[in-house]
């Protein structure tokens, strides 16, 4: 995972490989970026010390707690807690918390990492973090999952402040884990701080399309891709893999702009729904009902369930990845380039392996890395940041056009950017230059902290 490195950065990445021995996401994280750094490797005299990389890529923070509970039998459960705060040059920490079993601190680096550069996309004051547990929620009873939230909060409380850190949620935590997270804080604080936390629900400091803000966010800024080469959803074959908050969205605005997504899947396998994913009774099967998906082809005739091969063996004209980090291997480029796929762009983080992205870019299917593709979900968490500061409260229509044109405006500073640096069309250099450039100057002007 070091080819193509430009030679005054191979040392740099050596370094963080003994700095940071085991932690494979995290890795590959950082070779994504330092990867697209080629172009302003020894430009600027700040950069050619590589005095900001090398803190770029170490956290400013990472905290790792214990985190008892009691099960519903009595009995007493201890997971690990953890929050990286990654870099605070443009604003507090922002990022989300994920309850999962494959939860650890590499993953947590990486995605903090990723959200740095993500958050200085959207051109909010917002700086990256990330946290979680390797708690799972799956099958826990709400009790269970309150209990587990308040241990957890117990000692987060004491790092975040909507000045400080702000997070919000990602897989495995959504507004029930919210509401238990934040009741929490508000207990040990006695302070009604709406802005520590976003994501909330709408009756006590959430804002509109909170929900359907990653999912919208990723297909508004693939019709803008569409749209820079003369096309658009009309019509299109969409494969959306994952089947949670993020997916759920996506299926619902591709159905929006004319596509039909023809595919969802989860941990049991993949639909697949030629008249086009039901998008009501998928919200049935999955946000109340919390089933598989299964359900969803027990109650439709035009499904089929599949349980074993890869959802990107369906052919399809554009793809999401929705799910988690390295679902989509070289196999599935290879089977989706094979599909004669035109376009995917990442509504998760970091789905797509190395290999499967130089495939991809090598054959010029139109490529997006999930920190400028899904950057819609923490876009609008600033958003919800802004009206608790004001005490003001906006609606749907209102914030959905504050989303869309965010997503504009990273979509089209990843192609400016890209073409000033020789790359037209490569968005994965676009965003990575664009971030980091934004990233690195606030901290130049700030020196050595």
């Amino acid at each position: 995972m070091t080819e193509g490195l430009h030679p005054n950065l191979q040392p740099m990445f050596d370094a963080v490989l003994e700095r940071n021995r085991g932690e494979t996401e995290f890795h590959q994280a950082v070779y994504e970026v330092m990867l697209s750094l080629t172009p302003i490797a020894g430009q600027r005299d700040a950069y050619a010390q590589w005095s900001i990389l090398k803190r770029i890529c170490e956290p400013e923070r990472q905290i790792i707690f214990r985190v008892p509970w009691v099960d519903d039998q009595g009995r007493v459960e201890i997971n690990r807690g953890y929050r990286v705060e990654f870099n605070s040059a443009l604003g507090p920490y922002k990022g989300g918390l994920r309850f999962h079993p494959s939860v650890n601190l590499s993953i947590i680096k990486f995605l903090g990492f990723e959200q740095t550069f993500k958050n200085s996309l959207t051109g909010m004051p917002i700086g990256g973090g990330k946290g979680g547990s390797d708690f799972d929620p799956k099958g826990r009873s709400d009790l269970e999952i309150m209990r587990f939230c308040q241990s957890f909060m117990t000692e987060l409380y004491r790092h975040i402040g909507e000045y400080t850190d702000v997070p919000a949620g990602d897989i495995g935590v959504g507004g029930r884990e919210l509401g238990y997270l934040f009741g929490q804080y508000k207990r040990i604080t006695n302070r009604w701080e709406s802005g520590v936390l976003t994501g909330k629900g709408l009756t006590w400091g959430g804002s509109q399309v909170r929900t359907e803000a990653t999912g919208y966010g990723t297909v508004f800024f693939a019709r803008d891709m569409l749209a820079e080469v003369g096309e658009s959803f009309e019509d299109r074959r969409v494969v959306v893999s994952g089947a949670g908050n993020v997916a759920i969205y996506a299926v619902e605005k591709v159905h929006q702009l004319g596509g039909r997504v023809i595919a969802v899947s989860d941990s049991s396998g993949y639909v697949v729904d030629e008249a086009g994913i039901d998008l009501e009774l998928l919200k049935d099967v999955k946000e109340v009902r919390r089933e598989r998906l299964s359900a969803y082809a027990a109650q439709r005739t035009s499904a089929r369930l599949v349980t074993d091969g890869s959802i990107w063996d369906v052919p399809c004209d554009v793809a999401l990845p929705c799910a988690t980090q390295n679902e989509l291997p070289e196999s599935g480029a290879k089977a989706l380039l094979a599909n004669g796929v035109r376009l995917v762009a990442e509504g998760a983080n970091m789905p797509c392996t190395p290999e499967a992205i130089a495939i991809f870019q090598g054959a010029r299917v139109l490529y997006a890395p999930g920190k400028a593709s899904n950057a819609g979900g923490v876009a609008t968490s600033a958003l919800e940041m802004q009206q608790n500061a004001s005490r003001d409260s906006w609606g749907f229509e209102e914030t959905e056009a504050k989303l869309e044109e965010i997503m504009g405006e990273i979509h089209r500073t990843c192609v400016d950017t890209a073409e000033q640096y020789g790359s037209p069309g490569d968005y994965v250099v676009g965003a990575n230059l664009a971030g980091y450039i934004k990233v690195a100057d606030a901290m130049v002007a700030q020196g050595v902290i």
